[in-house]
């Protein structure tokens, strides 16, 4: 591995435990044991740093998409979907932590995430669409949107929610099922007949997951 990709996977991890705002490029150095004169060689900022570990987040957002991309849309398909957008959440954590501040801090990053934000819309609101038309959701044509763009707002703040409306700041993969539960709840709302018991089904299954990742966490 060469040694900007060194830094910055070293400064992603960083970033999600200890926190972007407490980490400098003095840290990031030392935690590499390079010089920061190495470290400024390769990026002349943390900013700069930053928008690295934002490409790899870009990569990771379509790499992510690609097995939904040609499939037959199903529930399934769906929340795997979601679950994938939560995923990479956690592993890009810091990000959803500070979002505000990280984007009014850098211009052109936040165009870049407003574009990403677009295209994942964009994909949503085309499966919801194909959902309708299969007769697996009931929602309304000029709803669907609205509906995709709910959902793009949980996963884009579900973090900062949890870390402001519970007693601790610390975000564990446990408050991630948690949002895609939440999820699965706003989505049963339209369930049809014939895909509520596939909703319940899920629901269970990540109901599941999450007590056992609680029960992890709290031994």
């Amino acid at each position: 591995m060469k040694t900007s990709e060194k830094i910055v996977h070293a400064s992603l991890k960083l970033f999600n435990t200890k926190g972007e705002r407490r980490i400098t490029t003095n840290h990031i150095a030392a935690h590499l044991g390079i010089s920061p004169g190495n470290l400024y060689y390769h990026f002349k900022n943390k900013e700069d740093i930053i928008r690295s570990i934002f490409s790899l987040y870009e990569a990771h957002l379509h790499a992510g998409f690609q097995p939904y991309a040609h499939k037959h849309v199903s529930v399934e398909l769906l929340i795997g979907y979601f679950d994938t957008m939560f995923n990479i959440l956690w592993r890009f954590r810091f990000m959803y932590t500070n979002l505000t501040y990280i984007l009014s801090s850098d211009e052109a990053l936040l165009q870049r995430y407003l574009q990403v934000q677009q295209l994942a819309l964009d994909r949503s609101s085309n499966i919801l669409g194909q959902l309708k038309r299969d007769g697996l959701l009931d929602v309304d044509d000029d709803k669907i949107m609205l509906l995709a763009d709910t959902m793009r707002m949980v996963a884009c703040f579900w973090i900062g929610y949890k870390q402001t409306h519970s007693s601790s700041i610390a975000i564990t993969k446990t408050c991630l099922y948690e949002g895609i539960l939440r999820v699965i709840m706003i989505f049963k709302a339209h369930a049809t007949p014939i895909s509520i018991a596939t909703f319940n089904r899920l629901e269970e299954h990540y109901q599941t997951l999450h007590s056992l990742q609680a029960a992890k966490h709290s031994s």
